[in-house]
Formats: C-alpha cells, structure tokens, sequence
C-alpha cells in the first residue's frame, strides 16, 4: 500500500504554488506509506542548460567542492544549489551524459536521482512530512509535479527504492501495486541499453516507458503498452517535460481519484489527498477506467 498524488497546472498563476499544494497533498497520504517519501517538480528551464539532481549520503565530503571538480573535468561551467542530502548541479545541457561519467569518477558514493531541463527529483526515507521539510519542497515552484509515500513491499527500505524514478532526461514514475515480471523486462531493457540501477519493480516500469519513447512512442502510446507487456497490479502516474500521464492495470484494485478543474488536473490515491485544492467543490472528480490512458500535455 502506498500514496501517490499528482497536480499538473493549466492556470499559469498557480505555478509558485506547486510546492505548497503538492506538499499538502503528500502529507495527507502519509498512513498510506510512512517509510519514504519522494517528490518530482518540473520548474524552470534555461535555454541551454542541464539539471542533474545528485544525492549523498556523506553530503557534507562529496559536495565540497564538487561543482570546481566537476567544471574542471568538463571544460564548462557548473553551479551547485544544495537541498539537505541532494543539490541540483546546473551545467551546458550538452555536457550531461559526459558529467555522470565524470560523476562517477569524482565522486563514486553520489546518485544522480534525474537529469533534464526542468525535472528536480528530492526523496529520503523517513516520513512525508520530515521529507517535505528538509527539502523545503513547500516553497518550490513549477508547472507540474508528482508524489509518492511509500510502505515497501519490493525492496528495503532505502532512498535509492523509494519513488519516483528517471530512467530518461525530463522523465519520472511513481507506481501502487506490484509488477510479476519485472525481472524479465530488467534483463531485456538493461540489454536493449537502459538505465536501471536498483531492484525495485517501479524502476523497470519507468525504465520500460523510457525505452517505448526512445523508440519513438508517445507518451500516451508508451502507456498503452504498459498494458499489454507488464505483469501484475499497478497504477502509475508518469511525468515528461511537457506532460503528466495516468494508467492503471485491467483490474484496477489500487484505489484512485482524479478531479479537473480550468486550473488543474489533480491525482490521490485517495479524495482526502485533493480537498485542499482550490475550487475542488466544483471540480469533475472520477475514478480512473481500468486499462484506461489519461495524459495532458502543455
């Protein structure tokens, strides 16, 4: 059992106050997933640019410093903006597969949590609303963002199997349920050269999206072969640069609740998870279909 929300923003004005409603939203699905907490947030983009969000759990050694290391070994200049256990490092946007190799070298205990334009990924064991604080999430802005509280079922509870998880630039997944065949799609997606670096279920359902758009799948269309090519009970709720993206499996036995207004489109796993959400008295609020695609995209 675990807590998902997402909040993708039409209404421009609401932007600074991604944060602010999607940390609200967190903290209210805490019984649903008390062990670790994650949150995605897709703000701001330089032209240019890369964003590479990194974790540590030695923070204090493997950050000092890190941006000159890391400048030096690219010839380009990079910037280090740190949030507790995390820091964005923004460097030429060119520069980002060169700078996790170099990564890799520098500093050997790091992970890079996403790399793209505008995606920041922050999320640490502990309870949604310890997580919350420490990354200051309540004061970030953006167009749009997913959550997740997680009670692990899968895999041990650490930062590296908590949600959500990149697997390609500018995507995420978080994910309710539990995945039968994803040791099969491990093999064949690490074969067919995806990025997978841990043993959790989700991974390989964010991974197998990563590899249906890399093939040139929309996102709605990478959704759809969800159904089809993965095992077991799921709901996911998917983050692109541009876009935000719901599925859940034929039996659909993972609560869910969706609500749409001209501001919003807003996902919990729950109702409790929207009603702090502004006009949500008003809004269209269903249930999501079983084997049923929803995306939008700006």
């Amino acid at each position: 059992m675990c807590g998902i929300v997402g909040l993708f923003l039409k209404d421009k004005s609401l932007e600074p106050k991604l944060g602010a409603m999607l940390t609200d939203m967190l903290v209210t699905m805490t019984d649903r997933g008390p062990d670790s907490a994650g949150i995605a947030i897709y703000g701001g983009s330089a032209q240019g640019q890369a964003k590479l969000t990194i974790q540590s759990d030695q923070a204090d050694a493997d950050f000092a410093a890190l941006a000159d290391d890391l400048s030096s070994a690219l010839g380009a200049a990079v910037t280090l903006h740190r949030k507790d256990t995390h820091a964005v490092l923004t460097l030429p946007a060119d520069k980002a597969a060169d700078a996790r190799a170099k990564l890799a070298d520098l500093r050997p205990g790091l992970r890079v949590m996403s790399d793209g334009e505008s995606i920041e990924i922050y999320k640490e064991v502990g309870l949604p609303k310890d997580v919350a604080r420490r990354f200051e999430l309540s004061s970030m802005s953006g167009t749009h963002g997913i959550g997740h509280t997680r009670m692990a079922t899968e895999s041990a509870v650490t930062t590296q199997g908590a949600h959500p998880f990149s697997t390609g630039a500018d995507q995420c997944l978080v994910h309710n349920g539990s995945l039968s065949n994803h040791n099969n799609w491990r093999r064949k997606l690490k074969r067919e050269g995806i990025r997978i670096e841990s043993m959790n279920d989700t991974e390989v359902g964010a991974a197998y999206l990563t590899w249906k758009m890399q093939n040139g799948a929309s996102l709605g269309e990478a959704l759809e072969g969800t159904l089809d090519d993965l095992d077991g009970f799921f709901t996911f709720v998917v983050g692109t640069k541009d876009g935000f993206g719901v599925v859940r499996d034929p039996i659909a036995c993972k609560p869910a609740v969706m609500a749409e207004t001209d501001q919003y489109v807003a996902f919990g796993s729950e109702y409790r998870a929207l009603v702090n959400l502004p006009g949500i008295e008003t809004a269209r609020v269903w249930e999501p279909e079983p084997a049923t695609v929803y995306f939008w995209s700006h």
